[in-house]
């Protein structure tokens, strides 16, 4: 007997397959008792040994965190750099392995945790160079803003599961209006004004390539002659 899903091997007697845990009889068919041909230890053991490995990073990533702070700590009795170090590193962990810990979570809970990091840092930034408040009229907003516009499409795109076309059609445009604001709050926050307003080319690009997307979604021929066209599913 074989498992429906997966093709593994099953034992007479299994009732879930021990690799995807599918359902691996038919209830009306009759049963024996049998030993499984997979032990659960086995799989059980690969899940073991991939916290292994995740803790060992975690250690190994643990020392360019502390040891700047060590170092300065003996040294001038102060965090100055070595905090900005620190921060770094432990933004790189969040960034890459904390979402490895968890294999089932929504991506929208890391998105948003990633993002919270990224302000977390940057306000440690300001503060380090002593309250220079770009914080709150820059990178509080850019930043904001951004991580808006990117849990909106990961949230669309993970509970909806279709019209992705009009999730990336509106995310360019939102896009858009953002680099206009980044150079909005250029001029307010450091008093810098360009001449060539390049935020008016990159919205009048990304809005054009946004309504692109939307008419290709709204026009099902057209939508289907393109699928076919690139070899698209």
């Amino acid at each position: 007997m074989y498992c429906a899903n997966c093709g593994v091997k099953l034992a007479d007697g299994q009732k879930l397959c021990p690799v995807c845990n599918t359902r691996a009889y038919h209830p009306d068919l009759p049963r024996s008792d049998a030993s499984p041909s997979y032990p659960n230890k086995e799989f059980q053991s690969e899940e073991y040994n991939r916290r292994g490995l995740l803790f060992v990073i975690s250690i190994l990533w643990f020392i360019p965190f502390a040891l700047p702070v060590i170092f300065e700590l003996s040294w001038h009795a102060t965090v100055t750099w070595s905090g900005l170090v620190a921060g770094g590193v432990l933004l790189a962990y969040i960034l890459v392995v904390l979402p490895l810990w968890f294999k089932h979570a929504p991506p929208i809970i890391f998105v948003a945790s990633d993002f919270a990091a990224i302000l977390l840092y940057l306000l440690y930034i300001d503060i380090q160079n002593h309250g220079g408040r770009w914080f709150l009229r820059f990178a509080f907003p850019v930043t904001g803003v951004f991580a808006l516009i990117c849990c909106a499409v990961v949230t669309l795109c993970f509970y909806i599961r279709r019209g992705y076309l009009y999730i990336f059609g509106g995310a360019s445009i939102a896009l858009g209006a953002w680099t206009v604001l980044i150079e909005f709050l250029i001029w307010v926050a450091f008093g810098v004004v360009s001449p060539v307003f390049w935020s008016a080319c990159s919205f009048a690009s990304l809005f054009v390539i946004g309504m692109l997307l939307i008419v290709i979604a709204m026009v099902k021929p057209l939508k289907e002659s393109l699928k076919k066209k690139f070899f698209l599913g």
